[in-house]
């Protein structure tokens, strides 16, 4: 019989990121980007997943149905004052879980490693501003603390549409309004919630993930009418980022597209966590700021993902943080290895890795 509490325990008693719960294994947490299984606990039998699965849906029908009809379920769950993010999908027509433990207390913004340009850019009255990268890099506490950084020093109000809220806010100086996307929640879908908040008087709009065409038309509406509005994308560069949202329209709309987003658009900031020579994750941070010449690329009839590469390089005076200039910060100040930084870029950018290494080691003499 499985011991979900005696699980979710030792979880938070070794600081896990993840909790796994697959058949014929024993339950397995991810510390420090390593995957261990709890030897202590039993191999996981078909059973056991089911016993999970109800422990964690308690007889919710809008949960069960989401899960029968989409074969997979995101909430949150709350457990010695932690909570979970839980993720239950099919795998062989068998639930498996994966729990995201949230951190009760965000960590200071200048903890984080994030640029400064970043913070300061949550200061423009309108525009568009959207934090990037794959899964598990770092984006929604990223994003977390820059509402954080405004609440406690701005008078605004600012709207969060959030699948499931993972971290909760008190309102200081400003009002915050966190929902729910989802069957059941506050509203059913990013789009709806982002449409919908034209209407409720918000400053500040944080969408927390843009995936599809709608979503991403709503929050450039969003913009347009004079808001400033976050959100995030899973892509692994800021060019890329570009170019994700260029396609999610027909060629025949492409050009207006490109047009409005080099307008709207005020940053981009993407980024990965890879693990230091301490042994921590360490935040390896790629920004673009959008000026003359970013947006000059970005309005292009033929979009090149290597010339807005180049434009982030060559302008970092006006606060672009290119992906090659911030390996070769943290290799100098010997927080990860030159082979580290060596395998996060291609083989063409090495020589200009070394080169910058050079530059900054002169500059420290």
């Amino acid at each position: 019989m499985i011991n979900i509490d005696r699980i979710l325990t030792r979880a938070i008693k070794l600081n896990a990121s993840d909790v796994h719960f697959v058949t014929g294994k024993r339950p397995i947490l991810r510390i420090m980007r390593s995957l261990s299984e709890i030897e202590e606990e039993e191999i996981l039998e078909e059973e056991d997943l089911y016993e999970m699965y109800d422990f964690f849906v308690r007889g919710n029908i809008d949960k069960d149905d989401e899960y029968k009809n989409t074969k997979k379920i995101d909430f949150s769950y709350e457990f010695g004052g932690i909570r979970f993010r839980v993720n239950i999908s099919s795998a062989n027509d068998m639930p498996v879980a994966t729990l995201r433990l949230i951190k009760n207390e965000l960590p200071k913004f200048d903890e984080l490693g994030v640029p400064d340009v970043v913070r300061k850019m949550m200061y423009q009255p309108q525009g568009l501003m959207l934090v990037t990268g794959k899964t598990n890099s770092g984006k929604t506490t990223t994003l977390n603390a820059l509402i954080n950084e405004v609440n406690q020093t701005e008078n605004k109000k600012i709207l969060s549409l959030e699948k499931p809220v993972e971290y909760k806010h008190t309102s200081q100086k400003s009002l915050i309004i966190q929902k729910e996307v989802g069957k059941g929640k506050d509203v059913i879908t990013y789009r709806d919630g982002v449409k919908n908040a034209l209407r409720e008087d918000c400053d500040i709009l944080v969408i927390g993930e843009i995936r599809d065409k709608e979503t991403m038309e709503a929050a450039i509406d969003m913009a347009e009418s004079g808001h400033l509005v976050l959100g995030t994308l899973h892509t692994k560069s800021c060019a890329e980022t570009i170019d994700r949202i260029i396609n999610f329209y027909e060629i025949r709309d492409q050009a207006s597209v490109k047009y409005l987003l080099s307008s709207l658009l005020k940053l981009i900031i993407s980024q990965r966590l890879i693990k230091g020579t301490d042994e921590k994750l360490v935040l390896l941070p790629e920004v673009m700021v959008v000026d003359n010449v970013v947006a000059g690329c970005i309005r292009k009839e033929k979009f090149s993902v290597s010339e807005l590469e180049d434009a982030i390089q060559s302008n970092l005076s006006k606060g672009n943080v290119s992906l090659i200039n911030a390996l070769a910060e943290l290799y100098v100040n010997n927080k990860i290895s030159l082979e580290q930084a060596k395998s996060q870029l291609e083989e063409k950018n090495l020589e200009v890795l070394n080169r910058t290494i050079m530059q900054m080691k002169m500059k420290k003499m």
